[in-house]
């Protein structure tokens, strides 16, 4: 039933899109003809030229686009039945069990998720190839009754013909949002056709909630409520779980130019090691509110509404799913291969990765207090050697002092001290003397030669303070570790790992119009932006196109350690003037044209000016 209603609603709502379209046109002639009545013909045309530009031609430039747009070809690993026969067995008769055909291809792909779709004929009167896609850390972390669970769900759109309108939905999406992203921000078309778009996502998701709830059923009638039940409780807790490994395992080393020769056999281990914290998170309540711009109910009801379905109990198998398909690591390293753009990073073994990702982190950290160190001295190479010397003659204080403007030159020394403890683990690491052991429970820790926990906290503190240096060097070449190896390797600060935080669009830089983005570690001027009334679109195309480091990297960027203080003469328009450690002097000038990348861009870069001039 639903997935007649969702036909009937999405070719409604989609038609009338264009009539809507059609009144605007018409309501545009209309306003020519009287114009022409009133003021000389040719302006009259010109006034309402934007407004039959909106109503007519960008309608049909992205109706032409949407409807010879082709969906994105199969991703993922595929797995045939000769590869992997019990899940096609399970498979199989799983859709037995729910009425409907069998899929013609299932996909091994790297999301905690399983979905389905249907290649359609005619806006889905006839169907077509069918493909099941199976997320890995489904089969790495769930038990059978989990995953049969999931994949009886998945089904369930196929015997409720869900998919059948995929393809309509698709093109309508793609057909209103090609429309309104070919209208200016300042056309009063445009409040028309967003308004309309708005209504139209709001019927279309609502319809999906709808059907998602329905293919629960198809998991009450394969597994029996529990089994179900407890399958979408484990979904947001592997969610966590997987945005844990990527964030704290394996962002910082890809970043810094490595990748693990087996990343998804890594996130099994993860899985086993932390097995104690992931019950934890099992224990907290599924989220129960949702929003009406969601495509799928709060798990918490969709938990309620399986309680309230009939049961059909099968015998329990907490066997884990991973028996379904032989070889399971075999099966992720290809994926990898698949999947993963490795681009120049260097491939190693998870100890090795871990190690190489760790120890390029405090390099990040040294290299930061070396510049600083540069800078205060002269020096072209600052490394440990020329920071040990300064400790020597007794002009360390005053260096400490600038980093932690704060404090009193003792307090700052003090302070140093972790620092300090950086500076010397970073020289054992690059000295060989040291090396950071991985571990999937907790963080990794630091180990000298022998293997043993290494801490040089102690040989920290000695090495800030003059009468203590000499015995803090003997202790460093007691253990191997030569501070020459402490030496600077980016000599200037660079956007890598940094997070976007704003962008504006048409912002005068020493009088040259720019484009602006804000990193957390500074900002990226980009030259000969384009057109003023395009600005809040560019700078979403140019984000969403490439890394920030990348666009750092390609344009302009000026580190925040770099700047030696900053005016603001005037809020908004933004006027602000920077001032460089090499002596430069930069201008800001927004304009009453720039454009926002979001609402709060301006009081986001008005808010780190602010923190530079007070330091």
């Amino acid at each position: 039933m639903s997935a007649t209603f969702r036909a009937l609603a999405s070719v409604v709502m989609l038609a009338g899109f264009y009539v809507v379209a059609l009144l605007q046109l018409g309501a545009a002639l209309a306003l020519v003809v009287w114009l022409v009545t009133v003021i000389p013909g040719l302006l009259a045309v010109k006034l309402t030229l934007p407004l039959i530009a909106a109503s007519g031609g960008a309608v049909l430039v992205a109706l032409w686009k949407a409807v010879r747009s082709k969906p994105e070809p199969p991703h993922g690993l595929p797995l045939g039945p000769d590869r992997a026969p019990e899940l096609w067995r399970t498979v199989h008769e799983l859709a037995n069990v729910v009425g409907t055909r069998t899929p013609d291809e299932i996909r091994l792909v790297p999301e905690v998720n399983a979905a389905v779709s249907e290649d359609t004929k005619l806006l889905g009167l006839v169907g077509g190839r069918r493909i099941l896609y199976i997320g890995l850390p489904l089969l790495q972390a769930m038990n059978l009754d989990q995953i049969r669970s999931v994949l009886a769900h998945e089904l369930g759109h196929y015997s409720g013909r869900h998919t059948r309108l995929g393809g309509v939905a698709y093109r309508g999406r793609l057909a209103i949002g090609g429309t309104i992203g070919r209208i200016g921000p300042r056309n009063p078309v445009g409040y028309v056709f967003r308004g309309y778009a708005r209504l139209y996502l709001l019927v279309d998701n609502a319809v999906s909630r709808r059907q998602e709830l329905e293919a629960d059923q198809a998991s009450v009638q394969v597994a029996g409520r529990d089994a179900a039940a407890s399958a979408l409780r484990e979904l947001p807790v592997l969610d966590a779980a997987w945005g844990f490994f990527h964030t704290r395992y394996v962002q910082p080393g890809w970043s810094a130019g490595y990748l693990p020769d087996d990343l998804f056999g890594g996130f099994a281990e993860l899985v086993a090691a932390r097995a104690e914290e992931l019950a934890k998170l099992r224990a907290n309540e599924p989220e129960e509110t949702g929003s009406r711009w969601d495509t799928h109910p709060p798990i918490g009801e969709r938990i309620a509404a399986i309680a309230a379905m009939p049961d059909n109990p099968a015998a329990s198998d907490d066997r884990p799913a991973g028996i379904l398909l032989p070889d399971l690591g075999t099966a992720g390293r290809q994926l990898q291969e698949l999947v993963v753009e490795a681009g120049d990073r260097t491939r190693l073994p998870w100890p090795e990765f871990t190690h190489a990702m760790v120890a390029a982190g405090m390099q990040r950290m040294a290299d930061n207090v070396y510049r600083a160190l540069g800078r205060f001295t002269g020096t072209e190479d600052p490394g440990l050697p020329v920071l040990l010397e300064l400790v020597e003659s007794r002009r360390f204080p005053e260096f400490a002092e600038q980093l932690f403007p704060d404090h009193t030159r003792k307090e700052a020394v003090g302070e140093f001290v972790d620092v300090m403890d950086t500076l010397l683990v970073n020289a054992a690491a690059t000295a060989g003397a040291a090396q950071w052991r991985h571990s999937w429970s907790e963080p990794a820790r630091l180990v000298g030669r022998d293997g043993e926990p290494l801490d040089l906290t102690e040989i920290a503190a000695l090495a800030v303070r003059p009468e203590t240096l000499p015995e803090a060097l003997a202790r460093l070449a007691a253990l191997g570790i030569d501070p020459e190896q402490g030496r600077i390797v980016q000599r200037r600060a660079s956007a890598d790992g940094s997070r976007l935080l704003a962008g504006l669009a048409n912002i005068k830089v020493d009088g040259v119009e720019h484009d602006i983005l804000v990193l957390n570690r500074g900002l990226v001027l980009i030259g000969g932006p384009g057109k003023a009334d395009k600005g809040t679109k560019r700078l979403q195309e140019l984000v969403s196109s490439v890394p920030v480091a990348e666009l750092a990297g390609r344009h302009q960027f000026l580190p925040f350690e770099e700047f030696t203080g900053a005016a603001v003469q005037k809020q908004v328009p933004l006027k602000a003037q920077i001032a460089l450690h090499d002596g430069r002097t930069i201008t800001l000038h927004e304009q009453w044209s720039s454009e926002l990348l979001e609402k709060k861009s301006r009081d986001t870069l008005l808010e780190a000016l602010q923190t530079v001039a007070q330091r």
